[in-house]
Parts: C-alpha cells; sequence; structure tokens
C-alpha cells in the first residue's frame, strides 16, 4: 500500500530513528496527511513502552515536530489482548475523521509486518511502510548523513553489551557493533530516542541520568529533560 497525498494517516511514533527516518520519508513526499503521533506508554511507569524514554521527552518530540500526539496507555506486563483491545480503541476514535491508514517505520520483519497488517484489516485500515525493504546499514548512514542525532536508550543485554545504553548513534557506534548486530537494531538489539534533525522545529534538550538493568535483560539509559 502507498500512502496517496490526500489521505489521512496517524504515525507509529517510537520516538527512536526508524520512526524518524520514516517521517522524514513521508514528509519529504510532500504530503501533510498525518494527524497525529500515536505512541504505546505504559501507565504505572509513565514512559514509551519498550524504550523506556519518559513522557515529557517524548512530548517535546512531538511539539518539536509540530504533530499532535495520542498516547495509548497499557498496564506493565499487558497482554496481547489488553494491546489490542488499547490500541484499537486509539485508532477506532480517527475513522470518522478520514484517518484510514496508520504509517509504520519497520524495516524487514515479515512476521511483524503481518501482524500489523490483520490487526488494522480488522478494524477497516490500511498499513503503510515507507522503509520496508531497505538495506539497514544504509539506512543508518542515511539517518546520520542527513542531520539527525540520536542516543542509545535500551540494549538487549542478550544480543548486544549493554556498554552501547547511552552512546550516540553515530559511526563510531555503527563501527563498534558486533558481527551479526543490525545496524539499525531491527532484531531488538537497541532502541534510540532521536532529539533532533531535520524534521524537529528546535533540538530537544536532555541530560543523561543512570543507567539500570531491568528484569536482569535490558539495559536502560535514563534520560531527563531540561
Amino acid at each position: 500500500m502507498v500512502f496517496q497525498m490526500d489521505s489521512k494517516a496517524l504515525f507509529s511514533w517510537s520516538g527512536g530513528k526508524d520512526s524518524a527516518l520514516a517521517l522524514y520519508e513521508i514528509l519529504g513526499s510532500g504530503s501533510r496527511g498525518i494527524v497525529s503521533l500515536i505512541t504505546t506508554v505504559t501507565g504505572e511507569y509513565d514512559r514509551v513502552s519498550m524504550h523506556g524514554v519518559r513522557i515529557p521527552l517524548l512530548e517535546m518530540q512531538a511539539d518539536s515536530l509540530g504533530l499532535a500526539l495520542e498516547k495509548v496507555i497499557i498496564p506493565r506486563n499487558a497482554s496481547n489482548e489488553e494491546y489490542e483491545n488499547a490500541l484499537g480503541k486509539a485508532l477506532l476514535k480517527y475513522k470518522p475523521s478520514g484517518v484510514d491508514t496508520v504509517i509504520y517505520g519497520d524495516i524487514f520483519l515479515e512476521e511483524i509486518r503481518k501482524y500489523r497488517e490483520e490487526q488494522l484489516g480488522r478494524l477497516g485500515l490500511g498499513c503503510v511502510f515507507p522503509l520496508w525493504g531497505r538495506d539497514s546499514l544504509s539506512l543508518a548512514r542515511t539517518f546520520i548523513e542527513e542531520g539527525f542525532k540520536a542516543v542509545v536508550v535500551c540494549v538487549d543485554s542478550t544480543l548486544l553489551d549493554g556498554e552501547f545504553a547511552g552512546r550516540e548513534f553515530d559511526y563510531d557506534l555503527l563501527s563498534a557493533l558486533p558481527p551479526g548486530i543490525d545496524p539499525c537494531g531491527e532484531n531488538g538489539e537497541f532502541h534510540t530516542f532521536v532529539y533532533d534533525g531535520p524534521i524537529f522545529r528546535e533540538s530537544v534538550e536532555f541530560v543523561k541520568g543512570e543507567t539500570v538493568l531491568r528484569d536482569g535483560r535490558f539495559y536502560y539509559c535514563d534520560l531527563v529533560s531540561r
């Protein structure tokens, strides 16, 4: 499915580099049909699910992008059914206003794409994947070359050393990644927070806090808004 210039869409926003690059592609195509960003938030933590980024920073991103933000609240350790119900209710709110599409930053995981298409299909919505099928290393380099800035906020220590948490996403990081690690972290190796770039009106200001290990597996670098 191709995003049509006159379509209205929601943009699935994680706050990370793949989301930012996909949004950059859509805006670069001349489309202004994005009604709102939509982000899943874990209620008890008041943070972006999986990424662990504090909500004030998420809101600062949206403000700098000049886009509305829809937060989908899910409980800690939410079941798949709870997640789907919460997301479905949020998405359906927008259908009466003409929204017919959700845009994602996924790159190559077929099972994830199939899941999204089936889930949204049941709601009568379509999906668009602007980065789909592109080479991960090429995308990572494009992200850096276009002037985006990001920091690694979460690392799965079963896949990548936790010392990468808190590092800038730059050429030095790409060079340091071990063999077999996807340069965009598409297999869940790491997640990022984007704080500047060509689609931002101003940089999102923050300071790095402590890095903590959660569930004996995930290293999170805490970011605090200035």
